[in-house]
């Protein structure tokens, strides 16, 4: 009896351990179903994602498409040209709205030129947008001073054929007043620099240092790329310092190599013509006149000289028309009436030889002869004041020289809005000017109204050769 049981206790030992393995596997299962009903589910949201995904991948495959359509289709060149310095050729500017036609189909041209070899890829349908803004009156007024025109309006007449020429061609006035020019062509610059329909950009502005730090301002190297400096005028040192970072050109034929110069004639010595005194017999008491002073006293280079004239032979005693005790001024200066002079034998009127006038002096008269004085020796005419020299460095730079000034006075004569050709010069718009005219200053607020002057660059730069230029020149 005693195996039997022990038999029985094995068997159910063995029983426990099969419903054990039995449990086991039956939660093994569960969990496993459990895992593929969710392996399930995010297979199937799987699924609808990559599909969302191939579908809004197609749509802006579309969009980029038609995206890159457009830009093409509205793809463009800007051409920026500052024609205050950037002057046209002489021979374009002379024919008026024919040269205006002429120099719009060449600008044209040449600009297709470069771009084919310089922006490979572009479409050939791309737009030419070319915009020059001047002071077409000012330009007028230099380029007939300095006859190149031989009406101011010529100028006005070249204007209307460019922007005529083309459909987005224009020449714009912008007016009188300072820096005018400057301020809407660095606008323009700076809305389509990073435009996408904006390919390229020329920049013409060789003539003026302002613009280099427009152009230090733009950081990528990627931008930097799409902007060409145009050539004119040989580029100004700070321009010419941009080389290694921005593109230049030059369009042959196109525009001006060298600037207006409106000022030879102040430095240049004018020619003496030979001397030919009239005789003037000394005892007849007339006055005398030159119809051309030049001629009477012919104008060295520097400084003028007086040209004395060597009197005809005459008697050793002449009369004095006045006795002794005569004066001219109240004064007791005595006389003698045995010495001749060429005074004592004019009787009438003086009369009068004009100087030699610069743009920046008052008209002066000088007496030549008179009548109430009598000299013994011939009269000392006034000379001109000397022209200012112009200092420049060994590479024939213009040096300007140096100003010492209160930055606080600086700021409140900008606040004063001064004209500083009225007040340091000449003003050539007279009451139409924008800029005041009506306020005294002192002598201190002239000196720092130069210093304001100063801070405002030279067209012409280091070249200028002007004595009385009182801007700047670096």
């Amino acid at each position: 009896m005693l195996g039997l049981f022990e038999e029985f206790e094995i068997l159910k030992g063995v029983e426990h351990r099969k419903n054990d393995l039995i449990q086991e596997l039956l939660n093994r299962l569960d969990k496993l179903n459990t895992d593929y009903q969710r392996s399930e589910l995010d297979h199937e949201r799987e699924k609808h994602f990559n599909r969302d995904n191939q579908l809004r991948e197609q749509r802006l495959q579309e969009e980029l498409r038609l995206n890159k359509a457009r830009i093409e289709r509205n793809a463009f060149i800007l051409v920026l040209i500052d024609g205050d310095g950037m002057i046209f050729e002489d021979n374009l500017i002379k024919q008026g709205e024919i040269g205006g036609k002429d120099a719009a189909a060449a600008l044209s041209s040449s600009v297709r030129e470069y771009v084919h070899k310089a922006v490979p890829g572009l479409s050939s349908d791309y737009k030419i947008l070319a915009r020059i803004y001047a002071n077409m009156k000012g330009l007028g007024d230099v380029c007939h001073k300095a006859q190149i025109l031989t009406k101011p309006s010529t100028i006005e007449e070249f204007a209307r054929g460019f922007t005529g020429s083309k459909h987005l061609f224009d020449f714009v006035d912008v007016g009188m007043g300072k820096d005018r020019a400057d301020e809407k062509i660095s606008e323009i610059l700076r809305l389509h620099l990073y435009d996408v329909h904006c390919r390229h950009i020329i920049f013409g502005c060789s003539h003026d240092n302002g613009y280099a730090r427009l152009l230090e301002d733009v950081g990528d190297q990627e931008t930097m790329e799409q902007i060409t400096l145009l050539e004119g005028v040989p580029f100004e040192r700070e321009l010419a310092s941009l080389g290694s970072k921005y593109r230049s050109t030059k369009f042959e034929g196109l525009f001006r190599t060298s600037k207006i110069n409106l000022y030879p004639s102040y430095i240049q010595p004018l020619p003496q013509a030979p001397y030919q005194a009239p005789y003037q017999s000394p005892y007849q008491p007339t006055h005398t006149s030159y119809p051309n002073p030049q001629a009477a006293y012919p104008q060295p280079a520097s400084p003028p000289a007086f040209v004395q004239p060597t009197p005809p032979t005459r008697p050793a005693q002449v009369v004095a028309p006045r006795t002794a005790s005569t004066s001219t001024n109240g004064s007791n200066m005595k006389m003698n009436p045995a010495a001749p002079t060429w005074a004592s034998a004019a009787t009438s009127a003086p009369a009068q030889v004009a100087t030699r006038e610069y743009p920046h002096n008052p008209p002066r008269v000088h007496t030549l002869l008179t009548s109430h004085a009598v000299s013994l020796a011939p009269p000392t005419p006034q000379q001109d004041p000397p022209v200012p020299r112009i200092a420049r460095n060994k590479y024939g730079q213009r040096v300007d020289p140096t100003l010492i000034y209160d930055k606080e006075s600086v700021r409140k004569m900008r606040g004063l809005h001064l004209c500083q050709n009225h007040y340091l010069r000449e003003c050539a718009y007279g009451d139409s000017c924008v800029n005041r005219h009506d306020y005294s200053p002192s002598k201190n607020e002239l000196h720092t109204l130069r210093v304001v002057a100063r801070q405002t660059p030279c067209k012409f730069g280091t070249d200028c050769d002007d004595p009385y230029c009182t801007y700047g020149h670096k």
